[in-house]
């Protein structure tokens, strides 16, 4: 295993502390929607990235030499984060972006300083073409989401603080979290098999992109020729064979959730914890609201809240309807769901 629980344990003292230490806490209104379970929620939206990606992104720049010229790909979260934590230490950042982009997303990596190109239809193209604009400035490194060991590690300091704040003292039966590229699930998974191997590990899917959940079974990178579902940030086409790989020895189980489970799970935090998330960021409440995770005690992290303008009005307008209520079917809703080819 190339990731380290000990990396992990030192990325909090490295991490820039505006990404650190984020509310984790039992809302009861939260609670008692999800049938009284005792559900925590770790907010990680309240950032100047608005998601966990920071801190993955600071630690991994952390390690390169001042003024290193870094490229990316992102469908905008993981961007957003290259860009910040580059600007803060003086390396010049370029990201690729599928042509698709949530423009709220592409206009903050302006804002960070970073040279955003729009290239292809999917996160898949844009990542091609990252890593093209790489082999031609050999001077530019080529950061991929779910590759770099840093990454993980520093979206692992997530795991650190759930342990360290579990109420009541006992743990967590599950630690639900989305999955697009797998930094996440894995460097969460590597502190929490150490320190709480109690807990089981489980990742969400969106129903039109099982990209993990297929992987996992076949004990290999699966690519998939189309994905369909609104979340953007966990529209995978295709994962790394080394996140897979970690993947495999760290995450027990990965559940699917429709965009229909998600759209309803972003009305519930809006209604209960007052927040506006993403669609791949509700996707760990979804898998709890839905039944799909097993336990009395969770944790899920609120990955992300930089939602489409058409998202937010979609949200808004399910909040003047009744107030939301558990249901095995949720409610329709009009979502703008895109097919990834």
């Amino acid at each position: 295993m190339d990731l380290d629980v000990a990396r992990i344990e030192h990325a909090v003292q490295v991490i820039d502390p505006v990404f650190l230490n984020t509310p984790q806490y039992l809302d009861e209104q939260l609670c008692r929607a999800l049938g009284h379970r005792a559900v925590s929620v770790k907010v990680e939206t309240a950032n100047p990235v608005r998601s966990f990606k920071g801190r993955g992104a600071d630690l991994m720049l952390s390690t390169l030499a001042p003024g290193t010229p870094v490229v990316c790909a992102s469908s905008g979260n993981f961007g957003q984060a290259v860009a910040y934590a580059g600007r803060a230490r003086g390396m010049p950042v370029v990201v690729f972006v599928p042509e698709t982009v949530n423009p709220a997303k592409r206009e903050r990596m302006e804002t960070f300083g970073a040279r955003v190109i729009a290239a292809g239809a999917d996160g898949l193209s844009a990542r091609k073409a990252a890593a093209v604009h790489a082999e031609r400035h050999p001077d530019h490194l080529y950061l991929q989401d779910g590759l770099q060991a840093a990454i993980a590690e520093g979206a692992g300091t997530i795991g650190v603080e759930l342990t360290r704040g579990a109420p009541g003292g006992p743990g967590f039966d599950a630690v639900v979290l989305p999955v697009g590229d797998g930094a996440l699930i894995n460097g969460v998974a590597c502190w929490m098999k150490e320190h709480a191997p109690g807990t089981r590990i489980v990742g969400v899917n969106a129903e039109g992109a099982p990209t993990m959940r297929e992987s996992l079974r076949a004990g290999r990178a699966v690519h998939l020729e189309h994905v369909r579902t609104f979340a953007d940030g966990i529209a995978v086409r295709t994962l790394l064979e080394t996140s897979v790989r970690r993947a495999c020895a760290l995450v027990d189980e990965i559940v699917l959730v429709s965009d229909h489970a998600i759209a309803a799970a972003m009305e519930l935090a809006a209604r209960t914890l007052g927040i506006v998330l993403e669609p791949a960021g509700a996707a760990g409440l979804a898998a709890i609201a839905e039944g799909a995770v097993a336990g009395d005690r969770l944790a899920t992290v609120l990955t992300g809240a930089n939602p489409r303008p058409e998202q937010v009005r979609a949200l808004a307008a399910r909040l003047t309807g009744p107030a939301w209520a558990p249901s095995p079917a949720g409610r329709t809703t009009f979502l703008r769901t895109r097919e990834k080819t």
